[in-house]
């Protein structure tokens, strides 16, 4: 009696199919970079790009949540192109398109109906988990893979974003300088708050008349705020300062004790010394509205009005 090996089902299927020095050379590129996390987030792209652009227009309107769906569809394919060719900058480019893909969902039409900014996210958190090959073999698989390092780590970006909300930013914060910010912060409010360059620098103690007091630090090439209100009771009388426009340039630095507002007009948040919500890569096209802030100390190269106007009250 001979015993032979059968082959595998899989082997056989491979010598049926055409083109095996092609698909073996696919096979190898494929394995050098997240492809699967690069195709999902191509394929969430292309959903939230369609939706708007499809003939249902009794249930999508084309209106801003339209132009943000193909402006986010168009970010979401090509950060699915950069993880297929420069997967070193994936976890760079996977925390950028979680951050848009979760905000596909407010701004446009529910995220593509929620497919877009669901294959967004799996798309992230696998571009984000994926470990290069080790060892240089066509066909060999990452030792990483059996463990469950890298599947922790997909499942958990999520999570990790999440509660990188509630700590304390790690970097160098820059001195007041040796200014003395007044007893009690004044209150700044703007209907829209545009920063340029944007930077949370950290945490600071800043001294004023009564003690020092615990200050967030923004730092910021420039920032453009719109309906500009700021009120101060550090005496008897009250003042209130306000502008139209108010323009900061040059080296901006806020020191801000309690800070709130919409994100993107549509995350609200809270932002204090104690537990400061930032993300770990904060985007280049960062605004906020209906801001309300307790500023303790601003300093600006260059400060620009318009429509200035001053008012005191006496209590």
């Amino acid at each position: 009696m001979f015993l032979t090996r059968r082959r595998p089902a899989r082997g056989r299927l491979a010598d049926r199919l055409p083109y095996p020095d092609a698909r073996r050379g696919l096979r190898a590129w494929r394995r050098t970079r997240p492809f699967w996390g690069g195709l999902l987030l191509i394929l969430g792209g292309a959903e939230l790009l369609l939706v708007p652009l499809s003939p249902l227009t009794v249930l999508v309107s084309l209106g801003l949540g339209g132009l943000a769906a193909i402006g986010i569809g168009l970010a979401l394919i090509a950060a699915g192109l950069f993880l297929w060719f420069l997967p070193h900058t994936r976890h760079y480019v996977s925390v950028h398109a979680l951050l848009l893909s979760v905000l596909a969902f407010a701004a446009t039409n529910l995220g593509g109906f929620v497919a877009g900014t669901a294959l967004g996210i799996a798309g992230s958190a696998m571009g984000f988990g994926w470990t290069p090959v080790r060892g240089g073999a066509q066909d060999a698989v990452p030792p990483s893979r059996d463990g469950q390092g890298p599947r922790t780590l997909a499942a958990a970006l999520p999570v990790v974003l999440l509660a990188a909300l509630g700590q304390s930013p790690v970097r160098e914060a820059p001195e007041p300088g040796g200014v003395v910010a007044a007893r009690t912060p004044p209150v700044v409010t703007t209907t829209l708050f545009a920063p340029h360059g944007f930077l949370v620098a950290g945490v600071r103690e800043v001294p004023t008349a009564g003690g020092p007091v615990k200050a967030m630090v923004l730092r910021m090439r420039s920032a453009s705020l719109t309906d500009y209100r700021l009120r101060t009771r550090d005496g008897r009388d009250e003042l209130a300062l306000g502008a139209d426009t108010l323009d900061l340039s040059g080296d901006v630095t806020l020191y801000l004790t309690r800070f709130s507002g919409c994100l993107e007009g549509v995350l609200c948040l809270t932002f204090t010394p104690d537990g400061l919500p930032v993300p770990p890569v904060v985007p280049p096209f960062v605004f906020m509205t209906d801001v309300r802030a307790e500023q303790a100390l601003v300093t600006s190269d260059s400060i620009v009005t318009d429509g200035l106007t001053l008012e005191a009250s006496a209590t």
